[in-house]
């Protein structure tokens, strides 16, 4: 497995031999920066893309076609015609919340897109609370989303915006409970550490029930801390108009979009490093062969293909299931998955204090 940190490594000292250090760490600053934030555009075209592809293979049909090759160049004409787009400022509107908010969302979500560990030694940040500092940055897109429906002065952006608040502050329960798990096997909260203890096999898989329990507890909460369908109320088209974006136009609701699409993919990124070793390769004991050939497939694909695998169990649970009503998201988040995942951390204490796991 190719250690990524040895050319981070020779870089710096490139820069530094020269340039004073201190210049050399602003401009490798600099260059981190316009490296994520490429990257995550272009997952977001790729999550938008694959969405729409999703959608219509669950619905027997196409999907985008007609702009370039099997409707490839459809998200890039998008984006232009939202770029393009006018802003349109609403007179009654808190005009300098009403402006903050998406920045909020997507600041949120790109400090999230960062912790992510693409590769061993691919990881921006990377220290010991490293999984403290994702939930915490996370949980700021929140306060976005209740800004955009108050400052919009519309009563559907209002409720919309309280509907996602409650989801979103309910659901982030059953996301830490689920990681809270896997941090007690590990002992650790690092994401790289976490990682390089999958190397002799997936904690989906050497983790007991509790960790498969605990998988499942996060798939569903994760899809409605992104408001993603059946958990998608927020947005309710048939009784919202939009939700907390209604009164958003041109880039202003080209950032709510983008964050949403790039929210879920990280969702289940944290879910392929966690549960399913992230960049590790698939590793069976006693089958070295197998072992050395699954070697050779480089981490960062293996972090990819886990990630867009869950991507993809995550929209075919929206493009199955029928949206639920908000008693009933807040119903099964209080009553079911929260005293589950408490049960279910518990079991995964006394497995780890009895040293009764592989």
């Amino acid at each position: 497995m190719f250690d990524f940190s040895i050319v981070t490594q020779w870089v710096h000292s490139l820069l530094i031999s020269w340039m004073p250090e201190g210049l050399a760490v602003f401009i490798e600053c600099l260059a981190i920066g316009v490296c994520i934030m490429l990257a995550y555009a272009m997952i977001a075209i790729l999550m938008i893309f694959m969405e729409r592809k999703v959608c219509a293979a669950f619905q027997c049909r196409l999907g985008p076609m007609r702009v370039g090759p099997q409707g490839t160049i459809q998200v890039f004409a998008d984006v232009f015609k939202m770029l393009i787009k006018e802003i349109i400022t609403i007179r009654h509107a808190d005009k300098f919340l009403y402006n903050l908010a998406p920045y909020i969302v997507i600041l949120a979500s790109i400090m999230a897109f960062s912790c992510l560990p693409f590769n061993k030694g691919m990881e921006v940040l990377d220290f010991n609370v490293g999984i403290f500092f994702l939930m915490a940055a996370s949980s700021i897109g929140v306060v976005g989303i209740l800004l955009a429906g108050w400052s919009s002065n519309n009563k559907y952006s209002l409720i919309g915006a309280m509907r996602s608040g409650a989801q979103m502050i309910s659901y982030e329960l059953s996301v830490g409970l689920s990681i809270l798990t896997i941090v007690v096997l590990t002992d650790t909260m690092q994401l790289s550490e976490i990682v390089e203890r999958q190397a002799d096999g997936w904690f989906l898989f050497k983790g007991h029930i509790p960790a498969c329990i605990a998988f499942i507890i996060y798939l569903i909460a994760g899809n409605a801390e992104v408001n993603r369908g059946p958990f998608d109320l927020p947005e309710a088209e048939s009784e919202l108009t939009a939700g907390y974006h209604t009164e958003y136009s041109g880039m202003h609701f080209g950032l709510f979009y983008v964050a949403e699409f790039v929210n879920l993919f990280i969702i289940a990124a944290v879910a392929a490093t966690i549960f399913l070793g992230g960049w590790m390769p698939l590793h069976i004991p006693g089958l070295d062969g197998f072992n050395a050939v699954m070697d050779f497939i480089p981490g960062v694909i293996w972090f990819f293909g886990k990630s867009f695998f869950v991507v993809w169990l995550l929209m075919w649970i929206k493009w199955t299931f029928p949206r639920l009503r908000i008693d009933q998201i807040l119903t099964l988040e209080w009553k079911y998955l929260v005293p589950i995942g408490l049960c279910n951390l518990l079991l995964m204490v006394i497995i780890v204090v009895f040293k009764l796991h592989f």
